[in-house]
């Protein structure tokens, strides 16, 4: 009966899973590295090599990071270990004092953290520019390389996300995880990841703050990184920013053979910045583990004192909204705020043939995405946002969804009694 009751638990929950758009719910297995599933507490062990982040809230979020150093992001992009603020995920622990700006801001297709800390601590060089992460990677399998990422943000469970990107430095970092897409945003154009060069407050716009604030927001949708909407005859279509690379490359006749690609033009500022609301400040972030205990190779016995378990989180609670009450503009891109560009923002040494292109002018046109929703709105969003809430195309469907899974729930109960 216990089998029994396992398949009906389990149906239900594939049943709010199968709900979410292609391409939101990542359909691989943990790295070889990481704990089959989200866990929190776990034992200390700051020489782990697990790679499962969870982004959760501004208490409970996680970082890449190299697993010893001083070393530069771009030298170890494929290494780098999982951080995290709580003793979770079988990861190395960010002792206190690390992190010291934190803007955690939810919204219908992502959370995103921006944040400041000294990342030297977590053994990133000093003054390393930065490099960037994703599920992709040269070679396909991420960099890190069996990197995973979930958060409970989108319906309250530990949902496996398929695309996210982290841009991270010495002193600042950015990490966007996408978890709804529509038929003309997927969340892979929502975690765009081929714009490292151009830095955080390009790619991942947001209310950037120095150091000394710390914040949970509802937040307004950006566009697409590298998107600007254009409106013509009443339909709005897309030009597309693609980074300017130059460099050389071995051919299949063994010569070496260069090559160009991207725009020569780099745009001045993102499509738009989203403005935040709703914003809870704090004094700061503080898991209360004392730093003798976090040391660089420190092996705890058992998870510490103190922290309640979520071993892991599995049934769906609610509809993904992406940060509960929002207006229909947090669904939509919205032009806010003048966008501070890529001017000061994190950049990337990925590539040491890397260039953003010449002086900072209009967007390029490189491809085009057109939709049928109409005119932007007064504030700038495209037609094409509005409404969409998590991909479900209405209220009723996500209802009979969660009626089976609560059916099955309560005959899974059943079986075990």
């Amino acid at each position: 009966m216990f089998f029994s009751a396992l398949l009906l638990a389990s149906s239900a929950v594939a049943s709010v899973r199968a709900a979410y758009p292609a391409g939101v719910v990542a359909t691989g297995t943990q790295g070889t590295t990481n704990p089959p599933a989200p866990t929190m507490p776990t034992t200390i062990n700051q020489k782990s090599m697990a790679r499962l982040l969870s982004v959760n809230s501004i208490d409970d979020f996680c970082l890449f990071a190299p697993p010893t150093g001083p070393s530069n992001i771009a030298d170890t992009e494929t290494e780098e270990v999982a951080w995290c603020t709580l003793p979770r995920n079988n990861a190395r622990v960010i002792p206190d004092g690390v992190i010291t700006g934190v803007s955690f801001l939810k919204t219908d297709f992502y959370v995103q953290i921006l944040g400041h800390g000294d990342f030297t601590k977590l053994t990133v060089a000093a003054g390393d520019a930065g490099g960037e992460l994703d599920p992709h990677g040269a070679e396909g399998t991420g960099n890190p390389v069996g990197g995973n990422v979930t958060t409970t943000v989108a319906d309250g469970t530990d949902l496996a996300i398929a695309e996210w990107m982290l841009y991270m430095s010495a002193d600042q970092f950015c990490l966007r995880a996408c978890y709804n897409a529509n038929a003309t945003y997927s969340a892979a154009a929502m975690c765009e990841h081929k714009l490292d060069v151009m830095g955080c407050e390009f790619v991942m716009p947001g209310t950037y703050h120095e150091a000394g604030t710390f914040e949970t927001c509802d937040a307004d949708v950006a566009y697409p990184p590298g998107w600007y909407p254009e409106v013509s005859g009443g339909t709005t279509s897309y030009s597309v920013f693609a980074q300017y690379f130059t460099g050389v490359y071995t051919g299949g006749n063994g010569q070496p053979t260069s090559y160009t690609v991207g725009d020569t033009i780099t745009p001045a500022a993102p499509a738009s910045t989203p403005s935040s609301s709703n914003c809870v400040t704090k004094a700061t972030i503080s898991n209360g583990i004392a730093g003798s205990l976090l040391t660089a190779d420190a092996v705890g016995t058992a998870p510490p004192d103190g922290f309640s378990s979520s071993t892991p989180l599995t049934a769906p609670t609610a509809t993904p909204s992406g940060g509960g009450a929002a207006s229909s503009s947090s669904v939509a891109p919205a032009a806010s705020s003048s966008a501070s560009g890529a001017s000061g923002a994190l950049t990337t040494k990925k590539s040491t043939t890397a260039n953003a292109g010449s002086t900072p002018a209009g967007p390029k046109s490189t491809a085009s995405a057109s939709s049928s929703g109409g005119a932007t709105n007064p504030t700038g969003a495209s037609a094409a946002f509005r409404g969409a809430r998590v991909g479900f195309s209405n209220t009723g469907e996500f209802a009979g969804i969660a009626l089976v899974s609560l059916v099955a729930c309560v005959a899974a109960i059943g079986l075990l009694h």
